[in-house]
């Protein structure tokens, strides 16, 4: 049989972190939009909430596995020698309000690898961990910054607005979004608005949906259930009855099951194929497949917990620029993101009286 030819990969360049010429006036925007929804659901909960992903469903403990002998092209910063850290996961949902789960929109899992070691981003020189930050699709609803600022104004416009309302027009999002699935078809801004179709969350399989520098190259980064338990739950349907039936289910599988999953990296092999900038353009995987690049391991344990969400709901921030130099965000909405996400953290830690926990809250409280 003829041999394939080795794939070749997109080189890491410093020019592509360069911001763009109306970058810094879009980021002012984004920042003031982002802090009048913090500000809203603060005069409603008297409690300050994350801007967006307010409302957790699962707060893990686990263990951060880098394998030995990955080919040199994986093995880079964090991936470059094999080794176990202590682990975070946040299972949340978008909004920046917190909607009873009959309002289905997209789920999203924040993973903090904790005392990592090497050159770090600016900004998160104290800080010794490193973040990725994920939602349940491959591509992200915006292409660039500008489109990504009216998506959030909408959102801004209806923070906490006509729950019962939200929740009727949500079963009909539903309904169209199994409509267009059944066609092969589906829609980012249907699932944004209420219709996300009610799977159970772990299940899921989570992105980075952005760029990210690795290393050397240029990659994306993928989530996937690896433990049969896990997997059987792949496009499990979860009644939304109960206000919290997301968290209930969480809390009900680990009490009995432990969860595997693979952190997988998906690395560019051309930028033409692959853009950076793009943020709406989905990787081929038929160019390169995401591979394995870590697991994480979450054992049983209280997967929710009042205490709990007062340690990491009110006292983590999670970040893509919490982390080292060789995993740098890349492309202009990942750039936006810095300030905006550190804009809201700040609101978070000056309104609850505690200042944001640079590193993992262990052990967790039951």
């Amino acid at each position: 049989m003829p041999t394939q030819p080795a794939r070749t990969f997109q080189r890491y360049d410093a020019r592509l972190a360069e911001p763009g010429p109306d970058e810094a006036a879009l980021a002012v925007e984004l920042d003031a939009v982002l802090l009048s929804i913090c500000r809203r659901t603060w005069e409603d909960e008297g409690r300050a909430l994350r801007a967006v992903h307010a409302k957790s469903h699962g707060l893990l403990a686990a263990e951060f596995e880098v394998p030995a002998d990955l080919p040199a092209e994986l093995a880079q910063g964090l991936f470059a020698s094999p080794g176990r850290y202590d682990a975070l996961l946040r299972f949340s949902t978008t909004p920046g309000d917190l909607l009873p789960d009959r309002v289905s929109t997209p789920r999203g899992v924040a993973l903090r690898v904790c005392e990592v070691a090497g050159e770090r981003l600016e900004g998160a020189e104290a800080m010794r961990c490193q973040d990725f930050v994920m939602v349940n699709g491959p591509r992200f609803n915006a292409p660039d910054g500008r489109a990504f600022l009216r998506s959030l104004k909408l959102l801004a416009r209806t923070t906490d607005r006509m729950a019962r309302t939200k929740q009727a027009i949500s079963l009909i999002l539903r309904g169209t979004e199994r409509a267009l699935e059944a066609m092969g078809g589906e829609s980012a801004g249907l699932k944004a608005m209420g219709g996300e179709p009610p799977r159970h969350i772990l299940g899921e399989t989570f992105f980075t949906q952005l760029p990210l520098r690795h290393g050397d190259h240029i990659a994306r980064l993928q989530l996937a259930p690896a433990s049969p338990a896990l997997c059987a739950l792949a496009d499990a349907r979860l009644e939304l009855a109960d206000d919290d039936a997301i968290r209930s289910a969480v809390v009900d599988y680990f009490a009995e099951h432990e969860a595997v999953w693979e952190l997988r990296a998906q690395l560019c092999t051309s930028l033409d194929e692959m853009p950076v900038e793009d943020a709406s353009a989905e990787w081929d995987t038929a160019h390169s497949p995401f591979r394995t690049v870590a697991r994480v391991r979450a054992r049983p344990q209280v997967a929710w917990s009042e205490a709990r969400s007062r340690a990491v709901d009110d006292g983590v921030g999670f970040s893509p620029w919490h982390g080292l130099q060789a995993h740098r965000p890349l492309g202009e909405i990942m750039r936006l993101r810095r300030s905006a996400y550190a804009a809201s953290q700040a609101f978070r830690a000056e309104k609850n009286g505690a200042a944001m926990d640079t590193g993992c809250p262990f052990v967790l409280p039951r």
